[in-house]
């Protein structure tokens, strides 16, 4: 009597994988008609990576839906969407991770209909004229030539909505890399997308935040946000190379800071009037002490 031979996934080509009829059909049912498409462009993803060859087929095979189901090309150069290797070192295999680009974020949002105009920009020394410490508006005057010669100090997101309403959202270069460091397991470790691609990163970021603090949200847009970053499993969204935290709540914690920081630098009662409609919007007891003991410390020195 002859005994079955199981074969594990990790050991098939990701062309058997997908060949398997169960798969397939599940692909199938997804993607319909842009089937072959879709199968080309895994298996031309797959052979030209030799990490994401030895990944579990199942996370990867999720990663790259996960990308169709948004109808993001996974071609790497392109910069919508990436499907990268990661070492799960818990369980010492290689698992695909989806990750959005900034260029898959701002198509989603063009896409919904509801936005006028969105965009990312690199900004160089010199080229922020001033900031209303109050909004967190900043106004720049961008320089005309030579500025690729010019140092990059941060990165700046702009939206604006068919119904008029506008806001951009800017990280300096530094609270980037403190972001990359505390989100990205593979950034502390001297390797990722963060260290090798800073600048698609950054540019990825700003957008991100910007959107999930005030752009109307899509079922596809809240989808990208959600699985950005995600192991995809049978189990939904397994976040392993960064610490789960809304971009919403990344982007209040941004803007408190700037409300803390204005208070604090506040050099009259008159100056810190300007912000007490903010603190009252805030409603939170680190804002509210921080502007009652600035208020006394600035009454006592009017004594």
């Amino acid at each position: 009597m002859t005994k079955a031979v199981v074969i594990k996934t990790k050991e098939l080509s990701i062309t058997d994988y997908i060949n398997q009829d169960a798969i397939y059909k599940n692909i199938q049912s997804v993607l319909k008609d842009r089937t072959p498409q879709f199968i080309t462009s895994v298996v031309s993803l797959t052979n030209a990576n030799a990490a994401l060859k030895e990944a579990d087929k199942k996370s990867l095979l999720g990663a790259c839906l996960t990308a169709a189901a948004l109808n993001l090309p996974i071609a790497q150069s392109l910069g919508f969407a990436f499907i990268i290797p990661y070492k799960d070192r818990k369980s010492n295999t290689t698992v695909a991770q989806f990750q959005m680009g900034y260029k898959g974020f701002i198509q989603l949002a063009m896409n919904s209909g509801k936005f006028k105009t969105m965009n990312v920009s690199d900004v160089k020394e010199g080229e922020i004229k001033g900031i209303d410490r109050l909004s967190g508006e900043i106004g720049f005057e961008w320089a005309d030539e030579g500025r690729d010669k010019l140092k990059t100090i941060g990165y700046v997101a702009y939206m604006k909505l068919i119904n008029g309403f506008e806001k951009s959202f800017y990280m300096t270069v530094e609270e980037l890399k403190e972001h990359g460091v505390r989100f990205s397991q593979t950034m502390k470790k001297g390797h990722g997308l963060w260290l090798d691609d800073f600048d698609s990163m950054a540019k990825k970021t700003v957008i991100k935040l910007l959107l999930s603090k005030y752009a109307p949200m899509t079922n596809e847009m809240a989808r990208a946000h959600e699985s950005d970053q995600a192991i995809i499993t049978d189990e939904g969204y397994k976040y392993i190379d960064n610490r789960k935290e809304t971009p919403e709540e990344i982007a209040n914690e941004k803007e408190k800071k700037r409300v803390l920081e204005f208070i604090e630098k506040a050099k009259d009662l008159k100056q810190l009037a300007n912000v007490q409609t903010a603190v009252q919007e805030w409603q939170d007891e680190e804002i509210s002490k921080a502007y009652e003991d600035k208020a006394g410390s600035l009454e006592g020195e009017n004594e």
